[in-house]
C-alpha cells in the first residue's frame, strides 16, 4: 500500500499543474518560478540559457510571457520554441547547452487546466530535492537577487524547433526500414504534436489519416487523444488503417489500437517492444521498469520471456529514476509514458509510435496479430474523493484492507494510495475473478467513504 502524500506547496507529481489563471497556475506563481528556477541553475560566469516550450492551450499565452519575464529579470536568456511535444524540450534542453528546459501543458487534461514542467540541462525531469529547492526560493525575497539593467537576459524564437525535433526522432527508426503501403491513423489530440507526428510518419513512408490536428486554444483533449479513445478506434477502422496511434496533448505518451479498434495500452506496448528487444540483444539490464499500475499478466508475461519486471511509483520521471538506477533501457506506464533510454530522458508518444511501428513492418503480419502479447488480469480502479484525515489509518478501513489482501494472496495485487495531484484515495485490485476483485474494491471504497 503507497500513502504517499503530497506535502509540497507548488510542485504535484509532475511539476505544478491546475486551473489556468487560479492559483497556483497563475502569472504569478510562473513569474516567480521563472525567477527561482534561474537561480537554481544560475551556475558559473557563462551566458545562461533556458527553453521553454508549450502545448496549444489558449492559457499558454498568459504562462509563457510569464515565465519568460521571471527567466530575464534573473539574466537568463529564453528560447522560445512555440508548440512543440514535451520529450522535444527536454531533448532541445541538451541540445542547445541550454541550464534549463520548461514545458507548458497540462498533459491529457482538458484546455481549462494547464501546468509546469521543469527539466534540467541533462533532459531530464527535476528530483524531488531540487525541485523543494526552487520551491524555497520562491517564497524567499527574489526581489533582492533581481539582476541590473546591463545583465538582463534576451528572449528569441527558435524557427527551426520542430525540423530538429522531427530529424532525431525519424533516426529512432531501424536504418533501412520504411513504413511505405502501411495505413496508419493518428491523433494528435489537438495537442502539441499536432504537426510534429503527421510529418515524421509521412515522411517515413506511411499514408497517414490524422485527426486531431486542428487546434483552436480551448479543444486540446476534447473527445480526442489518448485518453479519449473512442475517436480514434471509430477512425482507424472506418478509414481501413492498419494500425491506429493516440497522442495526448503534450505527446509524452501513447496509447494504440489495432485494425479491428482493439485498444492496446502500455502494457501491452511494453510487452511488445521488450520481448522484440530481448530478442535482437537490444534489451539492457534483463528486464523493464513499470509502475505499481502495470497488469499482473504483464509481469508473468516477462517471468515466462526470463525477463524481471521492477515496479516504480506511479509517475514517470520516478520509472525514468529507477531504469537509470537499475541500468535498463526500457520502461513505461500503463497509460502509455514509454521511455527508451537510449534515446529519450523522458516519455516520448512519437519515438514509441515508432518502435511499435517497426516491429509491426518487420513482422509482416497484422496489429491485432502482433499487438496483444498476453491476458491482461481483470484489474478495476475506482477512486474515493476525501475531504481531510487520514481515513485509511482507521480500524474499520484497516479490517477489511487486511481481509482483501488475504483474499488475493498469491492470485492477485491490492494497491491503495492517495493521488499525488488530487483530494483522492485511488484503489485498485486485480486477480483472477472479476467478481471478486469488484467486491473487493467496492468494499473498500464504502469503507473508506465512511470515514469521509
Amino acid at each position: 500500500m503507497d500513502g504517499f502524500t503530497m506535502t509540497r506547496k507548488y510542485f504535484g507529481t509532475d511539476g505544478i499543474r491546475g486551473r489556468a489563471n487560479s492559483y497556483p497556475m497563475t502569472a504569478e506563481v510562473a513569474l516567480k518560478l521563472g525567477m527561482a528556477a534561474a537561480l537554481q541553475f544560475r551556475r558559473g560566469d557563462h551566458r545562461h540559457r533556458v527553453v521553454i516550450g508549450k502545448d496549444t492551450r489558449l492559457s499558454g499565452y498568459m504562462i509563457e510571457p510569464a515565465l519568460t519575464s521571471g527567466f530575464i529579470s534573473m539574466g537568463m536568456d529564453v528560447v522560445l520554441v512555440g508548440p512543440m511535444p514535451t520529450p522535444a524540450v527536454a531533448m532541445l534542453t541538451r541540445s542547445l547547452r541550454a541550464d534549463l528546459g520548461v514545458m507548458i501543458s497540462a498533459s491529457h487534461n482538458p484546455y481549462e487546466d494547464n501546468g509546469i514542467k521543469l527539466f534540467g540541462p541533462d533532459g531530464y525531469k527535476l528530483s524531488d530535492a531540487v525541485e523543494a529547492e526552487i520551491e524555497a526560493k520562491m517564497d524567499g525575497d527574489l526581489a533582492m537577487q533581481l539582476e541590473p539593467a546591463s545583465m538582463l537576459g534576451r528572449a528569441r524564437r527558435l524557427d527551426d524547433a520542430r525540423g530538429r525535433y522531427t530529424e532525431y526522432v525519424k533516426q529512432t527508426f531501424p536504418r533501412g526500414l520504411r513504413l511505405d503501403g502501411l495505413k496508419v491513423a493518428i491523433d494528435c489530440a489537438n495537442g502539441a504534436a499536432y504537426k510534429a507526428a503527421p510529418e515524421v510518419l509521412w515522411e517515413l513512408g506511411a499514408e497517414i489519416m490524422p485527426i486531431g490536428v486542428t487546434p483552436d486554444g480551448t479543444n486540446i483533449n476534447k473527445e480526442c487523444g489518448s485518453t479519449h479513445l473512442d475517436a480514434l478506434q471509430t477512425h482507424t477502422v472506418a478509414s481501413g488503417a492498419d494500425i491506429g496511434l493516440a497522442l495526448d496533448g503534450d505527446a509524452d505518451r501513447l496509447i494504440v489500437c489495432d485494425e479491428n479498434g482493439r485498444i492496446i495500452d502500455g502494457d501491452q506496448i511494453m510487452a511488445l517492444i521488450a520481448e522484440d528487444w530481448h530478442l535482437t540483444g537490444r534489451l539492457k539490464g534483463g528486464g523493464v521498469v513499470a509502475t505499481v499500475m502495470s497488469n499482473l499478466g504483464l509481469e508473468r508475461f516477462f517471468n515466462e520471456l526470463g525477463l524481471s519486471l521492477k515496479r516504480a511509483r506511479v509517475g514517470d520521471r520516478y520509472v525514468v529514476e529507477m531504469m537509470r538506477a537499475e541500468a535498463y533501457n526500457l520502461g513505461g506506464e500503463q497509460s502509455g509514458h514509454l521511455i527508451f533510454d537510449d534515446y529519450a530522458t523522458t516519455g516520448d508518444g512519437l519515438i514509441a509510435a515508432l518502435q511499435v511501428l517497426a516491429v509491426l513492418v518487420g513482422s509482416g503480419k497484422k496489429a491485432s496479430e502482433v499487438c496483444n502479447k498476453f491476458e491482461a488480469l481483470p484489474q478495476i480502479l475506482k477512486n474515493v474523493r476525501y475531504s481531510g484525515g487520514s481515513p485509511l489509518e482507521t480500524a474499520s478501513v484497516k479490517s477489511i484492507i487486511a481481509d482483501a489482501e488475504q483474499r488475493l494472496d498469491g492470485n492477485g495485487r491490492l494497491l491503495i494510495r492517495k493521488s499525488g495531484t488530487e483530494p483522492l484515495i485511488r484503489v485498485m485490485a486485480e486477480g483472477e475473478d472479476l467478481v471478486v476483485v469488484e467486491m473487493i474494491v467496492d468494499g473498500i471504497c464504502a469503507a473508506i467513504a465512511e470515514q469521509t
